[in-house]
């Protein structure tokens, strides 16, 4: 575990179980330098402990990405729960994961992520004031989708020439609380839609109410589009699906889209425009930093949008060096943390 920690540059990893509510949870903080650690809480199911611990790992190395290239004084953490298997109180398993929250001292701060809701949130809260997305703070999801509807514009921009998503065509996948509100967006744009998700319900409405054309979970990576916006689970970047993408750019919601590094390569090799998932997503992190802090909705509006201009200028970066937007990224992100590091910092 320790070699685990070590490759992924993680400060610390917690554990907490608690047998009278059911809960299992770990919480990875992969640094404190620039601030408190700050990231979302996920709430499902996984096939056993190690794949939950990795999830957490790395999770926490991208939210420690996103806020640095956001410019946010915070580093990143992140939290799992694991879905019990039976029944289960749910308020009483978020009062003692604030339990556990609150043990740390302010190293971590939560938030929603897959899985949580604002209820969750708001009994999170109950025992610990390291948590935003309660009813009085709001849901980050639409922050979320609008940093990456400006990002999908800088990326045509970048790409074509121009940012407007009349007739565009975008192949989406997951219509969760951020798919779901990018669709709208893209939709009210112009964009033509292909969309898909594991629950048909939301497949169903996305077509009646946007008129998107319905395809298979497996089906969405061969769609010949524009642009293919993943919005659901990480890794689905892999050897066995990018040989398949019909698209010009890869721009969407979800954390971790790429299974390795090496798939950021591979895709400059197709000549494919990749938006790294922590700078165009990063709309959700500043909503809850900046709510967590108070400020205005304006001012948190006003640094969602800066998405845009930051793509964009990530873009030139990587085509003047000839490098794919990945590591430029990465390397971006790297010299922002490793200069925190030498300074002096306040962790709570």
């Amino acid at each position: 575990m320790f070699r685990q920690m070590e490759s992924a540059g993680l400060q610390d990893l917690h554990f907490w179980q608690d047998p009278y509510s059911g809960l299992q949870a770990i919480i990875a903080i992969h640094d404190t330098f620039r601030g408190p650690a700050i990231g979302g809480c996920r709430f499902i199911n996984y096939p056993d402990t190690a794949a939950a611990i990795n999830d957490a790992i790395r999770l926490a190395k991208g939210m420690s990405y996103k806020a640095a290239l956001a410019g946010l004084p915070h580093g990143g953490g992140k939290s799992v729960i694991i879905k019990p298997s039976g029944l289960h109180n749910r308020d009483l398993l978020m009062q003692s994961f604030g339990r556990f929250i609150e043990s740390l001292g302010g190293r971590y701060i939560t938030a929603m992520d897959s899985g949580t809701q604002i209820s969750d949130m708001d009994n999170i809260a109950l025992s610990t004031r390291y948590v935003t997305c309660t009813q009085d703070m709001g849901d980050p999801s639409p922050s979320t989708a609008r940093g990456v509807f400006a990002g999908i514009r800088a990326s045509l921009q970048f790409r074509f020439g121009s940012s407007e998503l009349d007739n565009i065509h975008i192949a989406l996948q997951g219509l969760g609380h951020v798919g779901w509100a990018l669709a709208k967006l893209l939709h009210t744009a112009g964009a033509r839609l292909s969309v898909t998700d594991i629950d048909p319900e939301k497949t169903e409405r996305a077509k009646a109410e946007l008129g998107a054309v319905v395809v298979s979970p497996n089906e969405i990576y061969d769609v010949d589009a524009d642009i293919f916006c993943p919005c659901g689970l990480g890794a689905i970047i892999s050897p066995d699906t990018i040989s398949r993408l019909q698209c010009s750019i890869v721009a969407g919601s979800a954390n971790n889209q790429l299974a390795d590094d090496a798939m950021g390569e591979a895709l400059y090799q197709r000549g494919i425009l990749y938006a790294p998932d922590y700078l165009i997503n990063s709309g959700g992190l500043i909503f809850v930093a900046l709510q967590h802090a108070q400020h205005p909705e304006q001012a948190i509006q006003q640094k969602v949008s800066t998405i845009y201009d930051a793509l964009l200028e990530l873009y030139k970066h990587a085509e003047a060096d000839q490098q794919s937007t990945s590591h430029i990224a990465d390397i971006r992100a790297e010299a922002i943390l490793s200069q925190a590091s030498l300074e002096p910092h306040q962790v709570a």
